[in-house]
């Protein structure tokens, strides 16, 4: 029963999905850009604030919360599974050197599910055979957002998406222009964040990449 309530879940995860990430925000209420991006037609949020102790990003957590719920999207929370269940998101997100998902899992609610990163093929199916329930794979394109990312690009989207069976999400330097190519390699959801964040108006930007993005998807 819960598995199935995550997979529920995890077939939301398409679309455009943002993260609403503090540190590219660059002061500006991460409310306010939800709210936005959730205008713009975003189907995932994903809250990463590393510039703040976890008491003070958790009220923020909760109002995005709420925010997501009204628009009918999801909240996931980077990094932080105590968070996650604190602000009751929908899930939670892990990089490769974060928790294990064994370990995420025993502290998350049983209906709230756990995506992992990866740049290779092998990594994703390690990842799914662990329990995640979406698997994002990149940097597709090279990015300047986050330090310490790998190279996977096009191929490595394009075979995993082929041999998964829970939902693929792409990220790195994907944009307006590029995000037709991820979508026709297969990806259910792009992941962005600068391409949003970083735009002067993110709720023009979301529209305009999910336009783009459906023209990858009808190639």
């Amino acid at each position: 029963m819960e598995l199935s309530i995550r997979k529920g879940i995890a077939r939301k995860v398409n679309g455009l999905y943002v993260i609403v990430d503090a540190q590219v925000a660059q002061g500006r209420d991460l409310v306010e850009l939800t709210q936005a991006v959730l205008l713009g037609g975003a189907q995932v949020i994903q809250l990463r604030d590393k510039l703040h102790d976890k008491g003070d990003v958790l009220p923020i957590a909760r109002r995005i919360r709420d925010l997501c719920d009204r628009h009918g999207a999801l909240l996931i929370i980077n990094d932080h599974a105590d968070l996650a269940v604190a602000c009751d998101a929908h899930g939670l997100h892990l990089g490769q050197h974060d928790l294990p998902i064994e370990e995420a899992r025993a502290i998350l609610r049983s209906h709230q599910i756990i995506g992992k990163s990866n740049a290779l093929l092998e990594e994703a199916l390690e990842s799914e055979r662990q329990g995640a329930d979406y698997l994002a794979v990149g940097a597709i394109f090279p990015t300047d957002t986050k330090e310490k990312t790998r190279p996977a690009g096009l191929e490595t989207l394009e075979k995993v998406k082929a041999r998964a069976s829970v939902p693929v999400v792409a990220i790195g330097g994907i944009n307006e222009d590029n995000v037709p190519r991820v979508m026709l390699a297969g990806a259910d959801a792009a992941c962005v964040i600068s391409a949003v964040i970083g735009d002067p108006n993110p709720e023009e930007a979301a529209r305009r990449l999910i336009d783009a993005m459906s023209l990858g998807a009808l190639s």
